[in-house]
């Protein structure tokens, strides 16, 4: 089914627009994102009538992060079993949209999970769906309370390591509120320093080749008023050298057993300089993202995504003919190497922030006895 947009405001100003929101319209449920790969020129939001439509959607990176994209595989199961579609079906080809993150899967099983329960008590169509809808919208609450945490135990680190505040703090890719069903991961850290008057700086790599810092982190920094600066990724180096750089806070799209951390690709060299240059490297993720199923970075694997991304620039205000719909910047059959992650080993990370608190060092004993604590609080 095509997809609708609606445009919010016209003047350009900042709406507040949810990243994702369940809505009932008279012609049926659907699934409202807010359209990232529009994002900073326009506002716009994408309305899904079926999961395949949201395939699309995550595919094309329209909506994205490791925790909004369990809650819109919850989401879209529920859309599935509302509309009437084969549920496991559905469920199938959410959690396969994209491989790399976790929560997409966990998000997706859940959902699934409660329609099967209701469906096996005697339960009608109906009832099962507002099963799954009740587990999608639970898990969309509990990551905005998970939010709220990890930027507490997060900052509560950043002072232990870091006394007198202060900080100047470098980030990579996006993890704000486009990403969670609250204030975000590693941001939520950086935007409760800003609002504690301990971040002096906020350094935001552009993250290539699809620029979701320029796009998004800035975008979002400038709408909580914080003080922040734009860099082209392969100028991190130069700022570590100068001593401008207190601390790396980065989000995580899977943790291995070992805490080997898969995240944006360009995490793993800052992993590298900020060790040279004895520079805290601190993940921040909630527990939904730690797997103990894949035991070590090796075993993760890395979403491979099309080379255009990297041979075109794209905008929304401009429409050309390159293969992709971007401006070419690379002659026309040009190969490129495009994988979305990298895999930094747990030797490189100071510590994983979670909502159940901190792992430091990272070892696969520690993140284990967190993951059972999480599991019998949540119990």
């Amino acid at each position: 089914m095509a997809d609708q947009y609606a445009q919010s405001g016209e003047d350009g100003r900042s709406t507040e627009i949810p990243a994702i929101r369940w809505d009932e319209p008279p012609e049926g449920p659907v699934l409202v994102l807010l359209d990232q790969t529009r994002l900073p020129a326009e506002e716009v939001e994408l309305v899904c009538t079926d999961a395949s439509a949201l395939v699309d959607a995550i595919r094309s990176l329209a909506v994205r992060g490791a925790p909004l994209l369990g809650i819109a595989g919850a989401y879209g199961v529920a859309l599935a079993a509302a509309r009437g579609f084969d549920v496991d079906e559905a469920a199938l080809a959410l959690a396969g949209a994209r491989p790399t993150a976790v929560n997409l899967s966990v998000g997706v099983r859940r959902a699934q999970a409660a329609h099967r329960d209701a469906v096996a008590k005697g339960c009608d169509p109906e009832q099962a769906a507002g099963a799954a809808l009740a587990a999608a919208r639970r898990l969309h609450r509990e990551d905005a309370e998970a939010s709220a945490r990890m930027a507490a135990h997060g900052l509560a680190l950043l002072d232990e390591l870091l006394p007198g505040g202060g900080h100047r703090i470098l980030t990579h890719c996006n993890t704000g509120a486009l990403v969670s069903g609250g204030e975000g991961t590693a941001f939520a850290v950086a935007l409760a320093a800003h609002r504690d008057g301990r971040l002096r700086r906020l350094w935001v790599d552009e993250t290539r080749p699809l620029l979701q810092g320029a796009r998004l982190t800035a975008y979002e920094a400038a709408r909580n008023g914080m003080a922040y600066t734009l860099l082209t990724d392969n100028a991190a180096g130069s700022l570590f050298a100068a001593g401008e750089v207190d601390a790396v806070l980065i989000g995580a799209d899977r943790i291995a057993a070992d805490g080997s951390v898969a995240n944006k690709v360009g995490s793993y060299p800052l992993a590298v300089l900020a060790r040279y240059h004895h520079v805290p490297f601190i993940v921040v993720a909630p527990v939904t993202t730690i797997d103990p199923d894949t035991p070590d970075g090796a075993s993760i694997e890395v979403e491979q995504r099309p080379g255009f991304e990297v041979t075109e620039i794209t905008s929304p205000q401009v429409t050309v003919s390159g293969v992709g719909g971007g401006i070419p910047v690379a002659p026309l059959g040009t190969q490129a190497y495009n994988p979305a992650f990298d895999v930094t080993p747990p030797e490189l990370v100071t510590a994983i922030v979670t909502e159940e608190g901190a792992v430091s060092p990272v070892t696969a004993g520690a993140l284990a006895e967190l993951c059972d604590r999480s599991r019998q609080v949540t119990i």
